[in-house]
């Protein structure tokens, strides 16, 4: 399916080398903000208190959080837990307070606009599941990266595995450099949303990627160069129907989903965005400077001629 189609080649790899150059000073300032700043981790990372409350009716989300802020709390959150009328609240360690005296002072808050809601639960997470969860995280990452590496060495060849690795964790280090600059929450959600578009990158480097080797079969005397950019260009209507669509959706997410999913959805925002520009100038120019050519992906085929004996190599 196609929304339009363009009638002349794009000529995408001339300005490789200065948007790369570009990436690699992103890069580079993505990495300093992550070293220097470091990350806002939530209370899943850092430890805090756990209440569940329930309501009688649909629990009023805002007026929650406005009575938990107005205790002094700036790194809660608050959300739907089982029902629309069951509430979980997380909150920091306090210093010098306890988890009971958190949750006291915080259903005192609660039942002074509703005096029917009702305490179900009040837990204590310490600091080493978060440490669990943050070893867990980075192994899940690890993983995914393997699994990744061995996926487009099998399918393709490693000049493209190799280029389609550094654009994906381009994306991923990019991302975390957001978090580390503005300073946004870093969740368990956000760690989901970039392990989504680290699979979502990697569709759209395949993509080219195969339409790449397509085209070395089609056409034998053009430059590597023309190949990837006719590639990239035959796929531009796809590239929009796909990252519109999916964009559409994220980005309900982040207007309407609340707290709770703002910053999962601005994850994947950024990723979608970035993904893109990877797997076109990053994945595509690195490939090209390691020397991609026809042979490493058209493999010659060899017949046997019975009248002389000898081989005729087809490319």
């Amino acid at each position: 399916m196609e929304f339009f189609r363009i009638g002349r080649t794009i000529p995408f790899m001339r300005h490789a080398l200065v948007l790369n150059v570009i990436s690699a000073l992103t890069f580079v300032a993505a990495v300093f903000f992550i070293l220097t700043r470091g990350f806002h981790l939530s209370i899943e990372f850092t430890g805090g208190t756990v209440m569940e409350v329930s309501y009688t009716q649909s629990a009023p989300l805002d007026r929650v959080r406005t009575a938990v802020s107005g205790l002094g709390y700036q790194d809660f959150q608050v959300q739907n837990f089982g029902t629309s009328r069951d509430v979980m609240i997380r909150l920091p360690l306090a210093q010098g307070q306890s988890s009971a005296a958190q949750s006291d002072s915080v259903m005192a808050a609660l039942k002074a606009s509703d005096p029917a809601v009702e305490l179900r639960r009040v837990e204590f997470v310490g600091p080493q599941v978060g440490r669990e969860l943050v070893e867990g995280g980075l192994l899940a990452l690890l993983f995914v990266v393997i699994g990744i590496v061995v996926y487009l060495a099998i399918r393709f060849e490693w000049k493209f595995a190799v280029a389609g690795v550094l654009a994906n964790l381009h994306d991923v280090v990019i991302i975390l450099g957001f978090f580390a600059f503005f300073g946004w929450e870093f969740s368990l959600s956000v760690l989901a949303g970039i392990l989504a578009v680290l699979g979502y990158s990697v569709n759209e480097s395949v993509v080219i990627m195969d339409r790449i080797r397509e085209n070395f079969r089609k056409q034998r005397d053009v430059s590597v160069s023309e190949v990837i950019n006719g590639a990239i260009t035959q796929t531009i209507s796809r590239t929009i129907i796909t990252h519109g669509s999916t964009q559409m959706m994220v980005m309900s997410m982040l207007l309407f989903g609340g707290p709770t999913l703002h910053y999962f959805a601005l994850a994947l925002t950024i990723g979608i965005w970035f993904g893109i520009y990877s797997s076109v100038f990053v994945a595509a120019a690195i490939a090209m400077w390691l020397g991609v050519k026809r042979e490493d992906l058209v493999k010659p085929v060899v017949k046997k001629e019975v009248e002389d004996q000898g081989e005729v190599y087809e490319p």
